[in-house]
Formats: structure tokens, C-alpha cells, sequence
């Protein structure tokens, strides 16, 4: 699934001023959406490139304070927001049948962008209209007010796919909450905070609630043996890497072996925390998307899986990638279930695996050490995991 951050920017933020250092945040963080007033519109946009929602009020119309310039009354939101000054907010009572509704109608009416309800849930009676909008509307915002948890269970569960869910939230570990509620969680969270580092904080929880989580497993090392040289690949990426974090690679794919970045300091070599020697370039690395491609594919912008010992797993971009011909060993191991899997690695101290000891040089594996790997009984083509008989050895 994949979740997004809104962040709430209109008139009860404060004058412009207050509203452009609160979306400025949000955009340097990496908000997906910002949410404010129709007259803001065009503002949001002359800041940077982000969604915009914009409230449609059904009270009177927001008259900006008058030390802010005029802007242009044709800027279009890529969404549309029912339900500040009406039903939704509270501030017009809801009628006894939903049918009467006003904000129902108005997102019935709605043609020219994507709808959004806004309901502040004041009891079961607004958590039923919140059900009702999310028919109509391609995005419906939750304000918890007492209560925040049940209501929000209800909703991910009677609601399903008819529309994104997004709860509002004021901190970072609110959205987590609202992320994980019922293991589904809401598609999204509505920010209420000026805080730049809460800003950043609620983006990564977004990143973390998205991310793969793989079990990883040991294996015994059962032949390590030098070979001649090849053609090796350095995977530099965008990212610094911390130290029990690298890439899974592989001759085959159905075992990629746990190769630590270079972030260990060395008498003699400098640590190059951005970067995995990988292997040579007819193996395997793992891919966001959970699937994989040949090292000697990759190039500047791809995206790269960056995996620690715990199976914690998150992007990377690729910002360069180094191929020499270097010496090489082959390493192999037996899983559990008896297979053998195996790579081609440099011939280098520098190159560390992971072992039940902790990070271990290649050059210094054994037979009988047990490495860190994935393993997965299928096969690939072209990347994707596919049911059929493929015999790699």
C-alpha cells in the first residue's frame, strides 16, 4: 500500500506568512499533499511541486488578510475539500437524513478536480456521515475529537477501497498509530503542525510503514575458493549507509547473500559509507519492488533495496556505478533445506559479510561459517518471481 502525508496549511494556521513557513517545511521534508484555502492555490504552487486540496467553503467566502497580495482567481486545486464551515466541521448542524445533506450535495456536484470530505467525528452520528461522504468522495479526512482509535477502526473497516482514508493526526507518533490501526491503517494522515522536525518525523514514518520487512536466514559457508579475475561492480549510492546495513546479492536468485557497505574505518582505505562492492556483474541485487536486476544493469537513478542484519529494509537511489576487473572469490553455502547458493565477491579485506560473529572480511570466511542471506525457493525472469523449473548452479 502505499501512504501519503497531507499537511494542513488554511486560514487556522495563522496569516500567509505563518501558512508559507509551515508548506515550506512540509515540502522540504516531502510531504505528498498540502491542504489549504481556494485563494491559496496558486501561492502553494509558485513554492514548489506538491499536491494541492484546497477547502470549498460552505460558509462565507475566506477573505484574506489585506496585507496579502491578490492572487489568480483561476488557479485549480488537484483536489477539492467539502466540509470546512458546514456539515462536516460542525459548524452547520447535520440533517436527520443524510439525503438532505448539503456536503453530500456539493461532492455529488463536483466535476472539474478530485473530492475530498473533511468530517470532524464529534460522535457516532458523524462517524455514520463520515461513512456516507466516503461514497462519495475520493478522499475522506477524519478528525478524531475525544476519541480517535475506535472510530478510526470502524471507518478502515466498513469504508475499504471505496475511498483514501486519511486521519487526522499532530505528531509523528499519531501517524504511526494511524498507519498501523487494525494492521491495515489509513492510506494517509492529515499533519496539524508547524514543527519541522514533527514534519519530518510523520514523512518517515510514511517511508517505514511502506517498507518491506524480509526474514532473513543463516547458511553454512561449505567452499570459498579464489578464482580468476572479472569484471566487479561498485554500487555508490545517494544514501549513507549505517553500519549493519548493505545489499543482498547473488549468483542465483533464489539465495542473495547479506553484503555490508563499506562503513567500517580501515588503516589503510578510507570508509565509503555510500557504497557496496556488489560482485561481478552477471549477479543479482534486490530491488524496492521485491524484485531484482543483473549489477551490470544498473545505473545513475535506479533504485536499490538497502537491507540491515534485522531484515529492516529501505531505497536507494543509485548515483554511480564503478566496474573494474578485480580478482575474485567464489563463495558457497548450504541453506537449512539444503540448497546451495553462491556469488562471485572481490578478493579484498574490505569486503565484509555478515556472520553469526558479526561483520566478517571475505577474505577471512571458512568453511563452516554461517553468512546471512534470503533465500526463496522460486524462480525469475527477468526480475520477477515466476512458478516454473529454472535449475541455476
Amino acid at each position: 500500500m502505499t501512504r501519503s502525508v497531507w499537511l494542513k496549511a488554511d486560514d487556522a494556521v495563522g496569516d500567509w506568512d505563518a501558512r508559507r513557513r509551515r508548506i515550506t517545511a512540509g515540502l522540504e521534508a516531502g510531504v505528498d499533499w498540502v491542504l489549504v484555502d481556494e485563494s491559496d492555490v496558486e501561492r502553494v504552487r509558485e513554492l514548489g511541486s506538491v499536491n494541492v486540496a484546497a477547502f470549498r467553503s460552505g460558509g462565507d467566502v475566506h477573505v484574506m488578510d489585506a496585507e496579502e497580495p491578490e492572487t489568480d482567481a483561476d488557479a485549480e486545486p488537484d483536489a477539492v475539500v467539502i466540509g470546512k464551515k458546514g456539515e462536516g466541521d460542525g459548524t452547520v448542524d447535520l440533517p436527520e437524513d443524510f439525503s438532505g445533506s448539503a456536503d453530500l450535495s456539493a461532492l455529488r456536484r463536483e466535476e472539474e478536480a478530485e473530492t475530498g470530505a473533511y468530517v470532524r467525528i464529534h460522535d457516532e452520528y458523524y462517524e455514520a456521515f463520515a461513512e456516507e461522504a466516503a461514497a462519495e468522495a475520493d478522499h475522506t479526512i477524519v478528525i478524531g475529537e475525544d476519541w480517535t482509535i475506535i472510530p478510526l477502526e470502524n471507518l478502515i473497516a466498513r469504508i475499504g477501497e471505496e475511498t483514501e482514508l486519511i486521519a487526522g493526526v499532530q505528531s509523528a507518533e499519531e501517524a504511526r498509530t494511524a498507519f498501523e490501526t487494525l494492521e491495515i491503517g489509513a492510506d494517509a494522515v492529515l499533519l496539524d503542525s508547524d514543527d519541522p522536525d514533527t514534519i519530518r518525523e510523520t514523512v518517515a514514518a510514511r517511508d517505514r510503514s511502506e517498507r518491506e520487512h524480509l526474514d532473513l536466514e543463516w547458511a553454512e559457508i561449505t567452499e570459498i575458493e579464489q578464482t580468476g579475475s572479472a569484471d566487479r561492480v561498485c554500487v555508490d549510492t545517494g544514501s549513507l549507509m549505517e553500519g549493519d546495513e548493505g545489499m543482498l546479492v547473488g549468483s542465483m536468485s533464489r539465495g542473495l547473500f547479506f553484503v555490508h557497505a563499506e562503513t567500517a574505518e580501515s588503516p589503510y582505505v578510507a570508509s565509503r559509507p555510500f557504497r557496496v562492492n556488489a560482485g561481478a556483474v552477471h549477479a543479482y541485487v534486490r530491488t524496492p519492488d521485491g524484485g531484482t536486476k543483473y549489477l551490470s544493469e544498473l545505473e545513475s537513478g535506479d533504485e536499490v533495496q538497502i537491507v540491515d542484519a534485522d531484515g529492516n529494509t529501505r531505497e536507494a537511489i543509485v548515483g554511480r556505478v564503478k566496474i573494474e576487473r578485480r580478482p575474485m572469490f567464489r563463495v558457497e553455502a548450504e541453506t537449512d533445506e539444503g540448497d546451495r547458493v553462491a556469488t562471485l565477491l572481490q578478493n579484498a579485506e574490505t569486503i565484509k559479510v555478515r556472520t553469526r560473529e558479526g561483520r566478517k572480511a571475505v577474505t577471512d570466511l571458512e568453511a563452516g561459517d554461517e553468512v546471512l542471506l534470503y533465500y526463496e525457493s522460486v524462480a525469475r525472469h527477468f526480475g520477477e518471481a515466476v512458478e516454473e523449473r529454472i535449475i541455476e548452479k
